[in-house]
């Protein structure tokens, strides 16, 4: 099916969803981060090293997490729109003053509150983690 694949408005509206997060990730804005995430029990997050359900889960780790994510610097970015309410975005980065390469997906539903992560996943390239 590729009907509605890539809608123009609907890339948009997800690729501003995405660049909100991306800011939000590197200022350590946890009040943003948690705005952009669904806000359910069903919404999950594989990180490097930790494996999240829920958004409690998530949202006690970001606290715990001191600093923050580490600085990176986004090298490939593909945002695909799946109809009106569903995307994903799937990107690599490397982190800044460090040889660790990593790639980012995150899977998109728009919601009546806007567009929210159901679903994330990082991984370090090289790493067993």
């Amino acid at each position: 099916m590729t009907r509605g694949l890539n809608l123009p408005d609907v890339v948009a509206e997800l690729t501003a969803a995405c660049d909100a997060y991306e800011a939000a990730l590197a200022s350590n804005d946890l009040e943003a981060m948690d705005s952009l995430f669904w806000d359910s029990p069903e919404t999950l997050r594989y990180g490097v090293g930790e494996n999240l359900y829920g958004i409690a889960e998530i949202r006690q780790f970001r606290k715990a997490r001191p600093g923050g994510s580490p600085e990176r610097t986004v090298t490939r970015r593909v945002i695909t729109t799946y109809g009106a309410d569903m995307g994903t975005c799937n990107l690599e980065f490397r982190r800044v003053g460090g040889s660790l390469a990593g790639r980012q997906s995150q899977t998109w539903l728009k919601t009546n509150d806007g567009w929210k992560v159901v679903a994330a996943h990082v991984s370090l390239i090289g790493t067993s983690s």
